[in-house]
This record gives C-alpha cells, structure tokens and sequence, in this order.
C-alpha cells in the first residue's frame, strides 16, 4: 500500500497470502510524485533503492541485518513512519476489511476500495 504524508491510501495492490509485499514495492510508487519514500525493513533492496533514487526521492528504508553495505537512515524521518500503521489500523476498523469476510479477491479489494475512499472523505 502506497500512503500520502497524512495517513490516507493512495494506492494498494492485493496479492496471495503466500507472496512477499516487496516485489509490489515498485509497481506502487511508480508515477507518483514524492520527496521522500518510508518502508520497512522487508523492502530493503538496491533495485527499489535505486527506483526511489531515479525519481529523486530519499528512501527512508532501515538496512537488512544482512546486508553487507549499509545505507544511512534518518532516524527521524523513519520516526513518522507510524502514519503507514495508523492507516492500516484505520482500514482495519472497518469490520469487511479485518475480517475479510468477502470470498473473492474482487469483492475484497472492492471493500478496501470503500473504506479507502471513506477514509479520504473524512
């Protein structure tokens, strides 16, 4: 999920279970405009670093414990970084969303399209 400075979605995919949200990463930032770009660790990787840096954003992204070159991270940018959290807490008041009740991928992601929306509006 992409989110604005203020906590509101401004794009999402919906993928399987089993797959990791990094590999979404990129297809999700593309062709939106942004200073600056938070994540967690999970989405360290030079590929998304070197996406980021192509559209002359910092990445604000804390290094993989593996990694064996680290980047810098300013650590209180990566503080505001709760805003991401406090949208997904946000969504997950909507009971559909945090309970998926929806069988269908489809319908499901038509639910968080709602409560997106929803959140907007407010």
């Amino acid at each position: 999920m992409a989110v604005r400075g203020l906590g509101c979605p401004v794009r999402f995919a919906l993928t399987a279970g089993q797959k990791g949200d990094a590999p979404q990463a990129e297809n999700l930032i593309a062709g939106l405009p942004a200073e600056i770009v938070m994540a967690d660790t999970a989405y360290d990787s030079d590929a998304l670093r070197r996406t980021i840096s192509d559209k002359g954003a910092i990445a604000v992204i804390p290094n993989n414990p593996s990694r064996a070159s680290k980047y810098p991270l300013d650590h209180d940018l990566y503080a505001q970084r709760y805003l991401i959290e406090c949208c997904f807490s946000k969504l997950k008041q909507f009971r559909r969303v945090a309970t998926r009740y929806e069988k269908t991928a489809r319908n499901y992601l038509a639910v968080i399209t709602i409560a997106a929306i929803v959140l907007w509006i407010r």
